[in-house]
C-alpha cells in the first residue's frame, strides 16, 4: 500500500474558498474604513463653514435680520452652500441662528446657536 502525500483537490477547493471570503471581508470592512474617512473629512470641512457663517453674523455687532441668507464656502477645494435661518424668540433680546451646510444639494451638517443683543 502505498502512501499519497499532499492535499486532495477538495482540501485545496476548502482553502481556496475560505481565503476567498476572508479577503472579501477584509475588502469590506476596508471600504467601510475609506467611506467613514471620507464622511468625517466632508463634516468637519462643513463645520468651518458653518462657523466661519456664524462668526460673520456675530461680529456684525448688530441683531441680524429675521428671514434666511444663502452664502457659498469652499474648503480644500468642496464647495459647500450655507444657509443661514434667523428666527425670533421668546425674548425679543435674543435670535435664534440656524446654519445648515449642504453640499450638492444634501445637507451635511446643521447647527444652531443664540445670538443676543449687544
Amino acid at each position: 500500500m502505498t502512501r499519497h502525500t499532499g492535499l486532495t483537490l477538495v482540501e485545496v477547493l476548502v482553502a481556496l474558498a475560505i481565503t476567498a471570503i476572508t479577503l472579501l471581508a477584509g475588502a469590506q470592512a476596508m471600504q467601510a474604513l475609506v467611506h467613514g474617512a471620507s464622511r468625517q473629512q466632508q463634516v468637519i470641512l462643513a463645520q468651518l463653514c458653518a462657523e466661519n457663517a456664524l462668526v460673520q453674523v456675530r461680529l456684525l455687532g448688530s441683531m441680524p435680520a429675521l428671514g434666511t441668507a444663502q452664502s457659498e464656502c469652499v474648503q480644500q477645494n468642496q464647495h459647500f452652500q450655507v444657509a443661514l435661518h434667523v428666527a425670533a424668540t421668546a425674548n425679543p433680546s435674543f435670535r435664534q441662528v440656524q446654519a445648515q451646510v449642504l453640499q450638492q444639494g444634501a445637507s451635511v451638517l446643521s447647527v444652531s446657536t443664540v445670538i443676543g443683543r449687544y
